[in-house]
């Protein structure tokens, strides 16, 4: 997911370096996020720099390496407040990989493998659910515990799909109704809007 803005806001409350801009970062968003590769931080912090968005000035240091410290340009600053104007799409739209594994799980037309996919995949979710609660409930920083909290709901609104899964494709009478469809082809998007 790219972090480049996240990195100009960062940046927009003053000039920084690499560790010290991944401290800072993993700090803001909390422990859901995981580690920032440093690797990756200084990538973005290149592409930044190439943009105009960024520009960096080498400062010497007695017995270190020169430290590398970045600073917001205008440019950057007109970027950072166009994104923040704007909606933010789910990032990968609906193309999830368990999505994707419903699907194959359904068209097998083995209910006990629906089952089991339906089965790993709620598991994981009450493991993440749990997870995020325990570190909801040790946060002290509001906004690390507001994203913790949207993290929460994101893992509810899976475990409500699982959910619905299980009801449409188990608890119903007969053959699976996905595999039922499956020597049907689907419509094209050409054949419905010739049709209308």
């Amino acid at each position: 997911m790219p972090i480049h803005h996240a990195v100009l806001s960062l940046l927009s409350q003053g000039p920084s370096y690499g560790y010290e801009l991944k401290g800072a970062f993993e700090t803001a968003v909390g422990p859901q996020w995981g580690p920032l590769n440093i690797g990756h931080l200084y990538q973005i912090l290149d592409r930044l720099s190439r943009d105009g968005m960024v520009v960096s000035h080498r400062h010497a240091q007695a017995v270190k390496p020169d430290r590398v410290v970045y600073e917001i340009t205008d440019a950057g600053l007109v970027e950072l407040e166009r994104w923040l104007g704007e909606a933010s799409p789910r990032s990968g739209g609906f193309r999830d990989d368990f999505f994707l594994k419903v699907t194959a799980a359904a068209r097998s037309g083995d209910p006990e493998t629906v089952r089991t996919v339906l089965a790993q995949q709620r598991t994981y979710l009450m493991r993440e659910l749990r997870n995020l609660d325990g570190l909801r409930r040790k946060a002290t920083d509001p906004v690390v515990t507001l994203l913790l909290s949207a993290a929460s709901r994101h893992v509810e609104a899976d475990l409500s799909f699982v959910e619905d899964a299980d009801r449409a494709l188990l608890r119903t009478e007969g053959v699976l109704p996905v595999v039922a469809a499956r020597s049907v082809s689907a419509p094209s998007v050409g054949d419905l809007s010739a049709s209308a």
